[in-house]
């Protein structure tokens, strides 16, 4: 990759991207963006350059990743776009590609809508900069593609669908928000599938995000590079939102530390947030599952629980689970997940039919749409009685973590069963109480049902095992249960 114009040249040409990052305001921003690409800093750029960074010096080396921590509404992204448009634009990268290979330049985000918001910056600058304009051979909704033989495309991040072809940088768009190392799509995996595309073409990783919790590959990353003491080629940068984008309302940040100074803290301030923590281990997840077990008929004479997570057709997916005891170990039997839009009649009625199979009546549920859905039980569910859960969904994640830990549930094989519970987060408030909900933007419908039901059971289930131990004990029978010796009978 031989760069055919510098970045210093081309931040102050006119032609080229003078007007994209104007003025003092973006001062911060280009001193970074000359640091990546390797060129030299001046004295006062360098001062920029240590305050971003605690290092003492730029690596006057083109960097092989960059990781910009940098607050809400900083113009990272614009910023992040200037610096895919060099690299594919204003790059030659003929020594690194066969005859006719096309490389890509992909941008990765939590989902392709979200990396569509980078791409429109890049439509921006290649629309809006003539050099840059003659080089657009085609256009779709999610890619651009230049006459340098590369195709910036937006991907959505997930590490079994990136893999394979050369690419010449890649952008991870707000990787703190990604799914952590607990889940089952994990960041991790993620970059480490996207990072070979670049090994033909020595292109930067560049890492732009605003920080969340502590945990995953942007915290790792700031753990260890940030500072003097990092690799020299791989550039940390962390600062808030105001730091960078002097223009932003100082009100605004103001009234967003004033509702919820931890929330602010990450969202504006750059700060990793302290009040929020993994809930629950992968492997605890991967002991508790049975590996090829989709669902469990119903057997004769065992007690099954339902739990029913409803929704209103719109947004939401409506869910229901069904479980039961076998001695001290809960075992979930089966799931249902209906995602929108749908009708709630049609779906309850779908759901007591599948209750009827395992011959439960009484159906437990959470608040949500009050008598509603209740009614709704009753009149489409023939007669199936509603029970509004005495626990909150917080409470009853916290009671079946214990029992995960402990080795005492079955899950079923379900990757989005797996991924939800690996996802739940805990969070400490500001009065130090402690509460379990879905990250940002993502969805806990199907967990909540399953967890709801191995919690009923498990609760009913522990006097019932006991009673049966003793019986067994004083019979000489080996230590299985009833349910157990059913099943194999089944």
């Amino acid at each position: 990759m031989k760069p055919l114009v510098s970045m210093r040249a081309a931040l102050s040409d006119p032609d080229l991207f003078a007007n994209v990052l104007d003025g003092p305001s973006w001062a911060g921003w280009r001193v970074l963006l000359i640091a990546i690409v390797g060129e030299e800093l001046t004295p006062a750029e360098r001062a920029i350059f240590t305050a971003l960074t605690g290092r003492p010096r730029e690596p006057l080396a083109p960097v092989e990743e960059a990781w910009l921590i940098i607050g809400r509404r900083s113009g990272k992204t614009r910023a992040a776009a200037l610096l895919a448009a060099y690299f594919a634009g204003l790059c030659d990268h003929s020594d690194t590609l066969a005859p006719g290979e096309r490389a890509t330049l992909p941008i990765l985000s939590a989902s392709v809508w979200r990396a569509g918001k980078a791409l429109q910056y890049l439509d921006g600058i290649f629309t809006h900069v003539p050099a840059l304009a003659a080089l657009v051979e085609g256009k779709t909704n999610d890619s651009i593609s230049l006459s340098t033989h590369v195709d910036i495309e937006c991907l959505a991040a997930n590490f079994r669908t990136i893999r394979g072809g050369t690419a010449v940088a890649i952008v991870a768009d707000e990787a703190a928000y990604w799914r952590n190392e607990g889940t089952a799509n994990p960041d991790s995996e993620i970059l480490n599938a996207a990072r070979p595309s670049l090994a033909t073409t020595g292109g930067p990783l560049i890492v732009i995000s605003s920080p969340y919790s502590r945990r995953g590959e942007l915290w790792a990353a700031y753990k260890r590079d940030f500072g003097p003491a990092g690799d020299p080629l791989v550039l940390v940068a962390k600062a808030d939102s105001r730091t960078l984008n002097p223009g932003l309302s100082e009100k605004v940040v103001a009234r967003a530390y004033q509702r919820d100074p931890a929330a602010a803290a990450a969202e504006y301030g750059g700060e990793f947030r302290t009040d929020v923590e993994s809930f629950v281990s992968r492997e605890a997840v991967d002991v508790a599952t049975v590996q090829g077990r989709l669902e469990l008929p119903p057997i004769a004479g065992v007690r099954y629980f339902g739990f029913v997570d409803p929704s209103g057709g719109a947004q939401d997916s409506m869910t229901a689970a069904i479980a039961h005891a076998e001695g001290d170990v809960v075992v979930l039997d089966a799931v249902r997940e209906v995602k929108p839009p749908f009708s709630p009649e049609s779906v309850v009625t779908d759901f007591t039919a599948l209750l009827a199979r395992y011959h439960i009546n009484d159906v437990t549920g959470d608040r949500w749409g009050g008598e509603f859905v209740q009614e709704l039980f009753v009149t489409r569910g023939r007669g199936v009685n509603y029970v509004v859960s005495e626990r909150t969904k917080s409470e009853i994640y916290k009671e079946l973590l214990p029992l995960l830990n402990s080795g005492r549930v079955e899950l079923l094989d379900l990757p989005t069963l797996a991924a939800q519970l690996m996802n739940l987060e805990r969070r400490t408030a500001r009065g130090g109480k402690d509460s379990v909900d879905h990250p940002p933007g993502q969805h806990d419908d199907l967990i909540n049902a399953a967890a709801g039901a191995l919690v009923l059971a498990a609760g009913i289930g522990d006097e019932d095992a006991g009673m049966l131990s003793e019986y067994m004990r004083a019979f000489g029978v080996e230590s299985q249960s009833v349910n157990q010796l059913c099943r194999r009978a089944y």
